[in-house]
């Protein structure tokens, strides 16, 4: 897979959306990695369910879903957007709240799908392979089933 680095900045919540300044924290990010981000650059996905994507898994990671090895006691870094007032546990469970709306919104039948590809990461063929789909058919029930996070998200 072709690699795409861009330099971001770094802040206390994680990497941001804007370029680094300079003399500021940076860090390098590859926009290849997220296989949204791949199908959405080739045109596979619309802007709404690419953005509905990224929304499920900002909630992912702000509700600190990731299997870790050990316990964590660190704060979640992630900023959020409508939830100015709460302390960081209060951020979490709003999240995981939201994570777990927009995973019933998308349904039983879309749900596998929807968490390994936008959440874990798996590439769609390998998503396709373990749940022994046929081949060429994830995209389709992705493309559902990001139509249905966006209506839960109320974008578009």
């Amino acid at each position: 897979m072709q690699r795409i680095l861009e330099e971001r900045e770094l802040t206390q919540e994680g990497p941001t959306l804007r370029p680094a300044r300079r003399g500021g924290r940076g860090v390098t990010v590859n926009l290849a990695e997220s296989p949204l981000t791949w199908l959405h650059s080739r045109g596979h996905l619309s802007d709404v369910q690419f953005d509905a994507g990224e929304r499920l898994r900002a909630d992912w990671e702000r509700a600190a879903l990731a299997p870790s090895v050990t316990m964590r006691w660190d704060a979640v870094r992630v900023k959020g957007a409508g939830e100015a007032g709460l302390n960081p546990t209060e951020r979490q469970i709003a999240a995981k709240a939201r994570f777990d709306g927009a995973v019933a919104a998308a349904g039983p039948g879309l749900a596998d799908v929807l968490w390994r590809v936008v959440c874990a990461g798996e590439a769609l063929p390998d998503a396709e392979r373990s749940l022994a789909w046929p081949a060429r058919s994830g995209k389709l029930v992705l493309k559902l089933a990001l139509d249905r996070v966006a209506g839960f998200y109320r974008i578009g």
